[in-house]
């Protein structure tokens, strides 16, 4: 039986944070949406959303992008998953991961937050950390600067040229933890690059 899930990929709204470390689970999430040729419109929850399936027949997908700025990301995300009745446990959130190498993918359900504020504030909306993640490695700044800093800047030279690989590489995470299961998709997403 198809089910629904809803998928949002968290950052900052505007642009100038598009094409920002901190706004990598939202590219994700465009790449989802330009797979099915679907285009984000306002919803009532202050986010932007597209409707669509994963395949024609199957699960319902939402894709959603908060407008609120990625701290207090829990607002909207709640509100999304009420307006949709989508239990926790269907909410994927894709988000930015300081902890996992740039170009690296990792999934998991529940745990703590790691420090991610985004990731934070949706668990306190949700009023549960259960829900699953697919985390999208941007890696820690070089040498003295800032974390704020680093996830705020866009994406350098080198990181462009493989960024669009891994933001292709995230959606198929996504993909298949719906259609397979966490397990699955850890897998192969959790293997080696290369």
């Amino acid at each position: 039986m198809a089910q629904s899930w809803l998928i949002v990929g968290l950052g900052n709204p505007g642009p100038r944070y598009e094409t920002t470390r901190h706004n990598v689970g939202q590219l994700v999430v465009d790449e989802l949406a330009a797979r099915r040729s679907e285009t984000f419109r306002a919803h009532k929850t202050n986010s932007r959303t597209v409707e669509t399936w994963l395949r024609p027949g199957g699960d319902k997908l939402i894709l959603a992008k908060p407008n609120s700025f990625m701290n207090v990301s829990g607002g909207p995300v709640a509100a999304l998953a009420n307006f949709y009745s989508v239990d926790p446990g269907h909410v994927v959130v894709v988000h930015d991961e300081l902890d996992i190498p740039f170009d690296t993918i990792k999934l998991k359900i529940g745990g703590g937050h790691g420090g991610h504020n985004g990731v934070r504030d949706v668990a306190k909306a949700l009023a549960t950390p259960e829900f699953p993640r697919v985390r999208v490695g941007i890696g820690r700044p070089p040498g003295r600067q800032e974390t704020s800093d680093w996830v705020l800047d866009p994406f350098g030279a080198v990181e462009r040229k493989t960024l669009p690989i891994l933001v292709s590489d995230a959606a198929d995470a996504v993909e298949q933890l719906i259609a397979e299961g966490l397990v699955a998709a850890q897998q192969k997403h959790h293997a080696p690059r290369g």
